[in-house]
């Protein structure tokens, strides 16, 4: 195929691989825990990562990183022990922060509207291979922690008491799925963008509930919903030359619709054939022997 010739585009389908994969595996848990907007927050905070990636001269996905892991850190532990208020700091940090990283952007001499715009919406085009090197690195720690620890996870993403109860460390846990999405989220930027990479956290894996009932059945759709998603939006963007990123969203969405619509007509026929089954129980009931002068005439 013409696609797998280039090398640019042989870094970017790898790079969609492990974004489709990342990316739906932590998602679930947010979505469990209702924090589907965790990561577009870290988003907003990576921002400044990226801006002083650029202003330091160093790797701008790295720092984003390290800036994304203390964020979701600060986010977790506002979540956790803030109040009333709780919301007003959360909404600081992250306008904070991507105000702080578009001002880097633009005071450093690396910096520039272009590459402002590559990490906000995504762009295939500048993944260098030091970025799929950084990539494939984040994503199998990311890979690691949501298939090694699946069962804690779920436990403490389904009823926090209940896993504090059973003697699970709640409070590292729940640290450590903020600190997987911060870093999933900079997997993802360079493919769907910073401003884009919630939706791909969330989407697949609303679209696998669709069908799925159980937790490890609705992990590997989503994955491979996921996965189908990047790729193909992938393919589109270099053959139709549009954006990456919105072009898998909107693949991705497109999935959850036409899932949803098939889900209802399923749910109509296990209902349906549930009914069924109860009646046929009560036809076999054995029907109560009269006594014998209830016949007589």
């Amino acid at each position: 195929m013409e696609i797998l010739q280039s090398v640019l585009m042989q870094r970017a389908l790898l790079a969609a691989v492990l974004v489709g994969i990342t990316a739906p595996a932590i998602g679930i848990y947010l979505v469990q825990r209702r924090q589907a907007l965790m990561g577009d927050g870290i988003g907003h905070i990576a921002m400044t990562g990226v801006g002083l990636g650029f202003l330091l001269n160093t790797s701008p996905v790295w720092m984003a990183t390290l800036v994304s892991v203390v964020g979701a850190v600060g986010m977790e532990l506002i979540r956790s022990y803030g109040r009333m208020r709780g919301d007003v700091a959360l909404a600081m940090l992250f306008y904070g922060g991507m105000a702080g990283g578009v001002l880097l952007i633009n005071i450093s001499s690396t910096g520039s509207t272009a590459n402002l715009s590559s990490y906000l919406f995504g762009s295939l085009a500048t993944v260098s291979s030091s970025e799929v090197t950084s990539i494939c690195v984040l994503a199998a720690f990311v890979v690691l922690v949501t298939l090694g620890l699946r069962r804690q996870l779920f436990a403490v993403s389904q009823d926090e008491e209940f896993a504090r109860v059973t003697g699970l460390p709640v409070r590292v846990l729940n640290l450590l799925i903020a600190v997987t999405a911060a870093i999933t989220v900079t997997v993802a930027m360079r493919v769907v963008g910073l401003l884009l990479v919630s939706a791909l956290m969330v989407i697949p894996v609303a679209a696998a509930q669709q069908l799925t009932k159980s937790f490890a059945t609705t992990f590997a759709l989503a994955v491979l919903i996921g996965t189908a998603a990047t790729l193909s939006g992938t393919i589109v963007s270099y053959y139709q030359d549009v954006p990456p990123g919105a072009t898998i969203v909107l693949l991705a969405i497109g999935v959850f619709i036409a899932l949803t619509a098939l889900a209802a007509p399923l749910a109509r026929r296990r209902a349906r054939a549930a009914e069924a089954a109860e009646a046929g129980c009560g036809l076999r009931v054995p029907a109560t022997r009269q006594p014998a002068d209830a016949v007589r005439t």
